[in-house]
């Protein structure tokens, strides 16, 4: 790959992991750029308002722990939010050019699986059947592996 250079990476659509959200959903796409306050400004302000009851964050490959961390910020801002998180692949296609057209190499084109995270935060409560579902305020960290927290995550330790 020595005689190559990255030109252009292309991610292919996948379909939302959530069924029946409303149209008008606040969708926050996280990349790797991005700053986390600046998103976390907008998304504030947005779930301060009355009319506004859910918002996804959705992030893949290095954006995944940036997500998690504007998730963790929110919940922690707005104790009263469901969550429930998806976590999948994503499919990009990466195009790799010959450094040197010359040469005679054909360009390559390469498909990766990325992992990908969907977070759904709700002011209404969600199905607590739902695969990844938690519940407002039942995570607490300082009461892991002490016995005395509630959650899935702690049950099963």
């Amino acid at each position: 790959m020595e005689n190559y250079k990255k030109t252009k990476i292309v991610e292919k659509p996948c379909p939302p992991p959530f069924t029946d959200l409303p149209a008008d959903i606040i969708e926050m796409k996280v990349k790797d750029g991005s700053k986390i306050r600046n998103l976390m400004s907008y998304a504030m302000s947005k779930m301060e308002q009355d009319s506004v009851r859910q918002i996804l964050f959705s992030g893949s490959g290095k954006a995944v722990s940036k997500t998690i961390t504007c998730v963790e910020i929110m919940k922690r801002r707005l104790k009263e939010l469901h969550q429930i998180t998806k976590v999948l692949f994503k499919q990009i296609e990466e195009i790799w050019e010959p450094i040197v057209p010359e040469a005679g190499l054909d360009a390559l084109t390469v498909k990766r699986n990325i992992p990908a995270i969907c977070v759904l935060l709700s002011k209404d409560a969600l199905d607590p059947q739902e695969p990844g579902y938690q519940a407002p305020g039942s995570f607490d960290p300082s009461q892991v592996g002490t016995g005395t927290c509630l959650c899935a995550r702690c049950r099963l330790l």
